[in-house]
Order: structure tokens, then sequence, then C-alpha cells
């Protein structure tokens, strides 16, 4: 994405000068390091459904987060709907817990990197960019990647590693679609507001259950659909919150 960016890119193809590396550099923090890392270490100690439930939660910290830093009214409905979403991931969660599909410790981990891509996703919406979203999103995801090395030593104990085709695949994966594409595209969401934008993680939820139901058999029970259920209902009671003015 740096060298699309800089020596590609049609547009504008500068580097970030001056104060312009500050705001790249705590947002690559909070959306790569934090969110991601958190994320990812929690996976080890959570189902995939959980974890694709806990994403559809974005919603409701962004409206907290944005009232408390953008200074945005927040309604009696949106309070309804972070305690409706926050009771639906405990009512999912529990039959998972009692067959060792979810730990405290994981879901613990979990909601703070959701806290903390919250977060990323507010104070993007707060900063004054001059920069492409292309170059933002290469610089934001590199400083963040470095940033990680050193924990990765860490957590993995310097194990070698499995370098085969699953591994490749599952880096090429990680890079094009969810890192270049996806993030293109959530960049541009971004814009409107932050709030409208995340309402599209509705569907997280549901195709992760489907997904992780499918490709790794991991139950779909009553708590499940009925703790997904009260998430999106949740939601649903925050779309009527007023737009998010970006400054």
């Amino acid at each position: 994405m740096i060298v699309m960016a800089h020596f590609f890119w049609k547009g504008d193809r500068r580097f970030p000068s001056g104060k312009e590396w500050k705001p790249l550099i705590i947002f690559g923090l909070l959306n790569t390091t934090i969110y991601l890392g958190a994320y990812v270490y929690a996976m080890r100690e959570v189902s995939a459904g959980i974890g694709s439930l806990a994403t559809a939660t974005n919603p409701l910290f962004i409206l907290i987060i944005s009232g408390i830093w953008l200074k945005r009214k927040i309604k009696t409905r949106e309070v309804l709907g972070i305690l409706l979403g926050i009771s639906g991931i405990l009512l999912a969660t529990y039959p998972l817990l009692m067959t060792s599909n979810a730990t405290i410790r994981g879901i613990l981990i979990l909601f703070f990197a959701m806290v903390a891509v919250s977060f990323a996703t507010v104070y993007y919406s707060s900063v004054k960019w001059k920069l492409p979203a292309l170059t933002i999103n290469a610089w934001q995801v590199f400083i963040g990647g470095i940033a990680l090395l050193p924990f990765t030593y860490l957590i993995s104990g310097n194990q070698p590693g499995s370098f085969d085709i699953r591994f490749w695949a599952s880096v090429g994966w990680l890079i094009l679609p969810v890192s270049v594409i996806a993030l293109q595209l959530w960049f541009y969401l971004l814009k409107t507001d932050p709030v409208k934008a995340s309402l599209w993680l509705f569907l997280c939820p549901i195709f992760g259950f489907l997904i992780a139901g499918i490709l790794f058999k991991e139950p779909i029970t009553l708590y499940t659909i009925a703790g997904t259920c009260m998430v999106l209902a949740g939601l649903y009671l925050s779309m009527s919150a007023k737009p998010v003015k970006t400054t």
C-alpha cells in the first residue's frame, strides 16, 4: 500500500510530513496495534462466532465515545440499545463458557479490543486529514504492525513457524481483502459519519455465526440465536441517533 500510495496513485502522492505523523501514529496504535493485537490474542480463548458478535457491538461503543469526545448528546433509545446489545453478548456467550468455547479472560480482552477500535473510529473522524485514505491506511497499518513486533515475539515464545500453503493463504487474505480492500471501504464510509458507518457491522454476527458453524462446527444454540437477535435489536434502537458531525 505504501508503494501504491506514493508511486502509483493518481492523486496526491506525497509522503506524510510534520504534524501529520502524530495522528498517523496514534491511529495506527489504536486501530492496528491494540485492536488487532488484542483481538487476535483473544481469539485463542474465544470462539469465532463470539468474536464476530463482539464486532457488531462497535456501534454501541462508538455512540458512547462520540458522545463524550465529540460532545454528542446520547438519547435514551441509544442507552437502551447499548444495554440490550451487551446483554445479548452475555446471553450468547453463556453456553460457550459452559462448553469451554470461551473464557472470561478471552471475553475481557475481546471487549478491550472493541473499545480500542471504537476509539480509533471516533479519532479518525475527529482529525482534519489532508492525506488520501490510501496513504493513511498504508502508514497506519505499517506503524501499527511495527509496534506489534515485540509483543508478537513475547507471546510466541520464539517458536518456529510453519510456513506452509495454509500460512501464506491466510496472510494473503489478511493483506489484500482485509487490510487493503475492506479498510479502504471502511475509511470511505467514515468520511460521512462514524456511527452511520458502524451500522454496517450489523451483518458481522449473522455471517460470523453461519461461517463458524459451517467451517468449525461451532454450536448454534437458542442462546446464540437469542443473543444475536438482542444485539441486532440494540443496534436497531441506536439507528435513530443524529449524525455525528466530523471535524
